[in-house]
């Protein structure tokens, strides 16, 4: 923070020009939809003959999901009707075309449309959004304590829970339950939420494990991988906002403590360019910018909403200045990690390749997007 009591905002206005983000924006988005795996080196084959693609916009993934809510909250901020647009056509297309079989990962999609569903009143998206809720509810696998299990395309992953899945499904379920008036889609969230932070948060570090399994009772290779942690820390903001916790209550409490133990160990792990490492108690690794980007982007909504102290809004201008030194000029976030599964090993983290996906496009988009709200 600046001395002499600057607001945040003033801090921010002296640190980025708004018109130079909402360009970095724009182009982040053009080359969020041209996306393509030409060479089908990152196609997903599945044993019943269908192809997934995480890595093509015309895809549908989490990948997706989270490319999709970027636009959204461009959308909300702006107004930008092309960012709209993205949205609508992406959804029309696959409306069209059949929507994929559910899982914990395809659940993603469906927070943005609850949204667009919000604010449009169309109607004929209702069953679309019920029937994903209620697959969450009475359809998914579930774990011991009844912890949505992560279930993906490709693997059931037997009794694991991943820091993903408060992202990818806990919240889109919480926005269909206040969308539908469903306080029991609402209490199942953020039941999820007390349960995750119970079984993948590490009590000597205040970091996230990726995962955690009840078949065998352990962390997997224990690994404290960047892009997970960045998922809880947009996500803890996002749900406290959503759900207009109020101050004292002991869910936000406990869920707002829990954040700001998090970052008080992202701000002793953060590099000198402003990134974190994939492995973040680990220099060896590679420097990863997908993450950097989520963390400035939970960090920066987190200060602006007093969930975490204003101390950390230095933490998250240093995040948002190095995510907009890795957008190259076709707007591509450089330094993003593939998709991650769950890691027997460390070197597995350490091996994953970079590429660009739509998610890397969409976490800096929700950073600049924060930092853009916080010069007005």
């Amino acid at each position: 923070m600046a001395d002499g009591g600057d607001s945040i905002g003033d801090v921010m206005r002296a640190a980025v020009n708004p018109a130079e983000l909402e360009s970095l924006i724009v182009r982040l988005e053009n080359r969020l939809v041209s996306i393509v795996d030409n060479s089908g080196e990152f196609l997903q084959p599945l044993g019943d003959g269908r192809v997934i693609d995480t890595k093509s916009w015309h895809g549908w993934d989490w990948t997706h999901g989270v490319a999709l809510y970027g636009l959204w909250k461009h959308h909300e901020l702006t107004g930008s009707e092309d960012a709209l647009t993205k949205i609508n056509d992406w959804f029309a297309y696959h409306f069209e075309r059949g929507t994929p079989s559910k899982n914990i990962n395809s659940m993603a999609p469906m927070l943005t449309l609850a949204f667009v569903r919000e604010k449009s009143g169309a109607s004929n998206l209702d069953p679309h959004l019920e029937s994903w809720a209620e697959y969450l509810m009475k359809g998914l696998p579930r774990t011991e304590e009844n912890g949505f299990q992560h279930i993906v395309f490709r693997n059931i992953n037997y009794q694991q829970l991943w820091d993903d899945t408060l992202f990818m499904s806990v919240l889109p379920l919480a926005k269909i339950g206040l969308l539908f008036g469903r306080e029991d889609y609402v209490n199942e969230a953020l039941r999820q939420f007390l349960l995750h932070i119970k079984y993948l948060a590490d009590r000597k570090t205040g970091l996230w494990f990726h995962g955690w399994t009840f078949d065998g009772y352990h962390h997997f290779a224990e690994a404290l991988w960047a892009r997970g942690n960045a998922w809880v820390t947009i996500a803890i903001p996002e749900i406290i906002e959503m759900l207009d916790l109020p101050a004292g209550d002991p869910i936000r409490m406990f869920l707002q403590e829990t954040l700001v133990k998090q970052v008080e160990a992202l701000a002793r792990l953060q590099h000198s360019s402003g990134m974190w490492h994939t492995l973040m108690d680990d220099p060896s690794s590679y420097l990863e910018a997908s993450a950097t980007a989520g963390f400035g982007a939970g960090i920066l909504k987190g200060v602006r909403k007093g969930y975490l102290p204003d101390q950390y809004a230095e933490v998250g201008r240093r995040a948002l200045m190095a995510t907009i030194r890795n957008i190259s000029p076709e707007g591509e976030l450089l330094q993003t990690s593939f998709g991650t599964g769950m890691g027997d090993t460390l070197q597995f983290y350490r091996d994953i390749p970079l590429t660009a996906m739509p998610y890397g496009q969409s976490l800096a988009i929700l950073c600049l997007v924060e930092a853009l709200r916080q010069t007005f």
